[in-house]
């Protein structure tokens, strides 16, 4: 199995500098990596093409599997959004738990309120952008401590 890479910043408090979501060229250059993580992302946490498809905004699963082959010139900033914030929740689960829960915690139900009974991947589907971000901080806010 591949491992994504979960490294820290450089220096503590380092953002480094933010990318132009904006700009096409950018989008492009960071679409092949992206994808990449997506594929291997799926893989670690056992995805369906179904799911993966609705987390990045409900792209068919026909260009999934085409993105296999051949991945697409460039990602939406929607589309590359989605794959920070999926990566972001990924280190930030594997800084707090370690072994197989780290993999399988998204898929889990969950008893904090803001999942309402549900796992979080389905929370994410449900709830889109905003879900994920809000994941995505719960996580984040553990990792430091909160």
């Amino acid at each position: 199995m591949v491992a994504l890479d979960i490294g820290s910043p450089a220096a503590r408090f380092e953002v480094g500098e933010w990318p132009d979501l904006t700009n096409a060229q950018s989008r492009a250059a960071m679409t092949p990596t992206a994808v990449r993580a997506m594929m291997t992302l799926a893989d670690i946490w056992g995805l369906t093409i179904r799911q993966i498809g609705d987390l990045l905004g409900g792209i068919p699963a026909s260009t999934w599997h085409s993105w296999k082959a051949n991945p697409p010139a460039e990602l939406s900033v929607d589309q590359l959004t989605r794959v920070s914030l999926l990566l972001g929740m990924f280190t930030a689960l594997h800084v707090l738990h370690a072994g197989p829960i780290a993999n399988t915690w998204i898929a889990l139900p969950n008893s904090n309120r803001i999942f309402a009974g549900r796992s979080p991947l389905q929370a994410m589907i449900d709830g889109g952008i905003p879900a994920m971000a809000e994941v995505r901080a719960l996580l984040d806010g553990r990792r430091g401590g909160l």
